[in-house]
């Protein structure tokens, strides 16, 4: 009995991290959802400037603002919701990342953990980096979009479809960034080496356009390149940087090697 509950402790252990891990990322979308609900019209006019002027139309007292429509009788309490939560997600990022890496850490040793801060540090502004491109790249992206609508033709759009295909474009982006991220930081705790990295590269290639392909809200191929096109740059980036902190690793090893090896062993004394 001794040994098998010795044997489930570690992994029983595990999971009450994961679990730990998981409670507290819940519990910081759900504050951050908070903020989501409370500035809910500024977020819904700025979003919708790609397609309307959303808040010329509420202040004029309009009826309709373009192409945007909401129905049903829980639309408009839908819409809200999925925007807090949606919002409360992407704001709340980094601390859920956090969480991510927290849960990995453990299995680290001191010198790793050291290392990982620098997760910590890159992840927050990469996935901002990430997130504001998708935002700057939404009116383009939705001009395509609109113009392969047929001429005499109306294109009506649903407020919460548009606002989920938004907020998913901003939040995919987001994470896609995080790739170079992860890359480095498993590189610099020695997981990784750069070699390893970039030797598969037309894997990489071809693996980061079916993820832009398959999780992208539309199936355009303009908005697959806008994302994958940055994606593989960082890969390549990270993959080289890799490769030049591998160099120093090794060099510094080599010189260690030389002076442990300079030091003669000692001798027997002879009778």
């Amino acid at each position: 009995m001794a040994s098998t509950h010795d044997a489930r402790m570690p992994l029983l252990d595990h999971l009450r991290e994961f679990r730990k891990r998981i409670v507290r990322a819940a519990i910081a979308i759900f504050l951050a959802s908070g903020a989501g609900w409370y500035f809910y019209n500024t977020i819904i006019t700025t979003l919708a400037e790609p397609v309307c002027d959303l808040k010329s139309a509420q202040l004029s007292g309009s009826e309709n603002c373009g192409a945007l429509y909401i129905s049903g009788v829980l639309g408009p309490l839908n819409l809200q919701m999925k925007v807090a939560l949606l919002t409360g997600v992407i704001i709340s990022a980094p601390f859920w990342l956090y969480q991510l890496w927290a849960f990995i850490a453990p299995a680290l040793h001191r010198k790793e953990k050291r290392n990982s801060f620098l997760f910590i540090l890159s992840a927050t502004p990469f996935f901002a980096f990430g997130a504001t491109l998708g935002y700057l790249i939404l009116p383009l992206a939705i001009k395509v979009l609109f113009g392969f609508t047929p001429e005499a033709l109306n294109n009506l759009v649903r407020f919460d479809d548009y606002l989920d295909f938004v907020l998913r474009i901003i939040l995919l982006f987001g994470l896609a960034f995080e790739l170079p991220v992860f890359l480095l930081t498993f590189n610099l705790i020695g997981f990784l080496r750069g070699k390893t990295i970039l030797r598969p590269w037309r894997i990489w290639v071809f693996g980061i356009f079916i993820f832009s392909a398959a999780f992208t809200p539309t199936a355009d191929p303009f908005t697959m390149l806008l994302l994958a096109v940055p994606i593989m740059l960082l890969y390549f980036l990270a993959g080289f940087i890799a490769v030049l902190v591998d160099r120093v690793r090794d060099k510094r090893f080599d010189k260690t090697e030389i002076a442990g090896s300079s030091i003669e062993s000692p001798t027997s004394i002879s009778e």
